[in-house]
């Protein structure tokens, strides 16, 4: 891929059309050599450094470019000197089946980049999650998504463009964050095949709740604010039904 190219995978339409995303920095590439031993796509991926990163040890097929080549197709302010161009997803291919006991979140136009990236690293590390996007959510191969996530991309199986008409076919059991509703310390929480987070500032239509039958729940508090973070919200239900 030409250089002019990678830059523009800065943006989705290009990513889009390349079929490619960005990853940047030694954690991530680190990440990225764990996930490649369970999925062989990811040997594609081409690994672009500079000399500081010549002799850096590495699957990946290795292009050495200049420091200021770098600066310019990097997304960071000061990259390290080493990134990835990864493929994405092949378009229709599903995440894997799901494993036993393995619980969905589902998330509703979800729009924060750095929100979605914690989010996929808490489910990430708590394990036994799948992530669903509905459509108009933000991209989840959003440079600054797959950053906050530290990695976790690679680790936590996505599903995206998943509408609401399409969870209670898929799903006889669905619960949701309301403010009125059961604790989530409740035994019942951990009742449900999936867990729906709204929109961070308009949540979820109460009539498509209704209509989908989503249990409500809320994380109790003693504070004097409205609400907490949706990225906080979800990493507090993944750690209850963890527990």
């Amino acid at each position: 891929m030409k250089l002019d190219d990678i830059k523009k995978l800065q943006q989705k339409k290009y990513r889009s059309e390349f079929g490619h995303f960005l990853v940047e920095g030694e954690h991530l590439l680190l990440e990225l050599y764990k996930a490649a031993a369970h999925d062989p796509r990811l040997l594609r991926s081409q690994l672009y450094v500079t000399a500081a990163y010549e002799h850096w040890p590495s699957p990946l097929r290795r292009h050495l470019i200049t420091d200021r080549q770098m600066a310019q197709i990097a997304g960071t302010q000061t990259p390290q000197g080493i990134l990835a161009v990864v493929p994405l997803p092949d378009a229709g291919t599903p995440a894997g089946a799901p494993a036993a006991g393995e619980r969905a979140i589902y998330l509703h136009e979800i729009q924060d980049p750095g929100n979605l990236g914690t989010i996929l690293r808490s489910l990430a590390w708590f394990g036994g999650f799948r992530c669903l996007l509905s459509p108009g959510s933000v991209d989840p191969y959003n440079p600054k998504v797959v950053r906050a996530s530290m990695g976790a991309i690679f680790h936590t199986p996505l599903e995206l463009e998943v509408t609401l008409e399409a969870l209670h076919a898929r799903f006889p059991r669905i619960a949701c964050l309301d403010m009125q509703g059961e604790p989530v310390q409740s035994a019942a929480f951990r009742d449900f095949d999936c867990y729906l987070f709204g929109n961070e500032a308009r949540g979820v239509p109460r009539e498509q709740l209704a209509a989908l039958g989503a249990r409500p729940f809320t994380i109790g508090g003693c504070g004097s604010i409205e609400s907490l973070n949706l990225a906080s919200t979800v990493s507090l239900c993944a750690y209850e039904l963890s527990r």
